[in-house]
């Protein structure tokens, strides 16, 4: 009989996470328990997605706000530190504040405006367009930027994030001024030392600093690349895609996770007969329409996984075939005609990149589709499924 359903993704509970646990076998075990329970067969080419918070937990791969600001007294010394384009989050940057601005007897905070790099308004684009601001050209104070527009809260979180940055740096003992602006040379009119807080645009940001003749540019990933006295790290990321674990503790992001992904799919292997393809996921890459946030607030969707899933869709537009090549067909001669072109292409291995049959077929590595489907499975709350198995998604309409 045909199988009428297509992809399925599972969200998949698991034992609470502690440092120090075997991760590989808990995913082995919980996979496995899942299918028995629900009564479910595991197929070839089925997804293993693991949320990244839990192979860092497992791993331990915590830092302190002392240890942060070691390493930002290290890299800086005693100059004033100019902190630029930071994200605005309590989870992702609040604590990393704290750790800077302990390292620091002075932070310019520069914040971008009318939002920061992941969508977080600090105010609406009407209130930008009303003010006679030019964002690209225009420096504001903190003292003008609250002329302009006043005491904004965020739409979803109520923070006011100019006011709580503001007052984190000080807490630490560190003297703050606050300016905004988005051209990132704006920041050497107060210093020369300068920690670019950007994620996805910080390679940009540090060319054009060290262009303009700053005299130090670290980025987050320059931050806890090796241990600090006795801290975790991430030699490739640094403090780019850590979290709040505590008031004083952060998660970083996980580190060396192939080793993970390898040994699960191995196991999997060992124990179904099944290849099963297996990847480490964090945030998805998706942008919210009603708060404007785009997701990705880590570096990387995923940062290890299996062979299997390197590369991008190479599929047809369904309704494309029907409207066009087959539109004078219907019933079963038409899913016979798109079938047998969908075989065609598939025994060919033809790259489809460029032709119009697979205009407005999703142009993403197949990491991220997959990694922002298993993060809006699993959620960020209390669900409590860091497992997310994925079936069918590499069928196609001859499966």
């Amino acid at each position: 009989m045909e199988r009428l359903v297509g992809t399925v993704s599972r969200g998949l509970r698991a034992p609470i996470i502690r440092q120090g646990d075997d991760l590989a076998a808990i995913v082995v075990d919980s996979v496995l328990a899942a299918a028995k329970s629900e009564g479910f067969a595991l197929r070839d080419r089925d997804v293993v997605a693991v949320t990244e918070a839990v192979v860092a937990r497992a791993q331990g791969n915590y830092a302190t706000i002392e240890q942060i600001a070691e390493d930002v007294r290290n890299k800086f010394g005693e100059e004033t530190v100019g902190v630029l384009f930071p994200i605005l989050s309590r989870n992702r940057f609040a604590i990393c504040l704290k750790g800077i601005a302990s390292g620091c007897k002075k932070v310019v905070l520069m914040l971008s405006y009318p939002s920061d790099e992941v969508g977080n308004h600090l105010i609406s684009m009407d209130a930008l367009d009303e003010s006679g601001v030019n964002p690209w050209s225009d420096v504001l104070t903190e003292e003008r930027y609250r002329e302009l527009f006043g005491y904004q809260k965020h739409t979803f979180t109520g923070v006011d994030y100019v006011e709580y940055y503001k007052k984190l740096i000080e807490d630490c003992g560190a003297e703050a001024e606050i300016v905004f602006a988005n051209n990132p040379k704006a920041i050497l009119n107060y210093t020369d030392c300068v920690l670019a807080c950007d994620i996805h645009t910080r390679a940009r940001t540090k060319r054009i600093l060290k262009e303009a003749g700053a005299k130090v540019v670290c980025t987050l990933d320059d931050i806890l690349t090796s241990s600090v006295n006795g801290s975790g790290y991430n030699d490739k990321y640094g403090l780019l895609g850590s979290n709040k674990a505590t008031e004083t503790t952060v998660k970083l992001f996980p580190i060396h996770c192939e080793e993970l992904v390898e040994r699960v799919q191995r196991e999997l292997f060992e124990k179904t007969g099944k290849h099963i393809e297996v990847m480490v996921y964090g945030d998805g890459a998706f942008k919210d329409p009603v708060g404007k946030i785009w997701e990705l607030a880590d570096p990387v969707v995923s940062p290890a996984y299996t062979a299997g899933l390197e590369g991008t869709p190479n599929e047809v537009k369904l309704k494309y075939l029907a409207d066009n090549d087959f539109a004078s067909l219907s019933g079963k001669e038409l899913k016979d005609a798109i079938s047998q072109y969908i075989r065609e292409k598939d025994e060919k291995a033809e790259n489809l990149t460029g032709n119009m049959v697979s205009q407005g077929t999703t142009p993403r590595r197949l990491t991220d589709l997959i990694g922002s489907l298993a993060d809006l499975t699993s959620g960020s709350g209390d669900k409590g499924t860091p497992i997310v198995l994925i079936q069918g998604y590499f069928d196609n309409y001859t499966k």
